[in-house]
């Protein structure tokens, strides 16, 4: 199932300007003006000028929070959002009860508000760093849900879901597990024309209490699709009669 453009000329739009390009000018932006996010609860509050409002917006980072403050726009960044701009790409500044949060703090204060941090952002940066736009999959019973570009261009392609091979209690590894739950997930995707795209994410027995862990991760990618029979049979129907003879219709 290849990418559905919501109108014409918009595939021509994103193409002249890519989402790798558009990340970029909002790494340089943020890092110029040493931005601060402030942690808070499982999500980043960040405040901004209009252009990097601007900036967040076209590259899908974050959701714009609506505030009386007229010279400022506040956002509301993921942690998996907010992690990735500080540890990826360097541009944020994270910040809990005035104190700046080193990469190791952060890592710890995020996993202690999801156990599951750890897997999720490996497979939110590992779309993200392909120039996917990554957001949340909630509505179509997913984890997230990837996009060629930004959404006013085109819809989401896939809706991803992440498992790990770490038997872990309460673990990312219990989705998908029965028949069942495969063919529902199918069917859904189906029926919103994405493709199932499953991220099976490995720590290949590396501890996951160090940042420093994302680098021993492995991800398999696999897409999984309903095998639809109405789309596959034959053009001509052979018939046998009772007396052996072929006919066809």
């Amino acid at each position: 199932m290849g990418p559905r453009w919501k109108g014409k000329g918009f595939e021509a739009k994103a193409l002249a300007d890519p989402m790798s390009k558009i990340v970029l000018k909002l790494q340089l932006s943020l890092t110029q003006s040493n931005c601060e996010g402030l942690l808070c609860g499982r999500s980043v509050l960040l405040s901004v000028e209009a252009e990097q409002a601007d900036l967040l917006n076209r590259s899908c980072f974050g959701q714009a929070m609506v505030t009386a403050e007229k010279d400022k726009q506040w956002f509301e960044l993921s942690l998996e959002e907010a992690f990735y701009l500080s540890y990826a790409l360097k541009c944020l500044r994270i910040v809990e009860d005035k104190c700046l949060k080193s990469d190791e703090q952060l890592w710890q204060c995020m996993k202690s508000r999801s156990a599951l941090f750890p897997y999720f952002y490996k497979a939110y940066s590992h779309l993200r760093m392909k120039n996917w736009v990554v957001m949340s999959g909630i509505t179509y019973g997913a984890d997230f849900v990837a996009y060629r570009h930004h959404p006013e261009l085109v819809h989401s392609e896939y809706a991803v879901i992440v498992c790990s091979e770490e038997e872990e209690e309460g673990g990312a590894n219990d989705r998908l597990r029965v028949w069942s739950d495969v063919h529902c997930a199918t069917r859904l995707c189906g029926g919103v024309a994405k493709t199932l795209l499953v991220l099976e994410i490995s720590r290949n027995g590396h501890s996951a209490d160090s940042p420093s862990c994302l680098a021993s991760c492995t991800v398999k990618e696999r897409t999984i699709t309903r095998w639809n029979p109405e789309q596959c049979r034959e053009d001509q129907t052979v018939v046998v009669s009772e007396n052996g003879a072929k006919e066809e219709n």
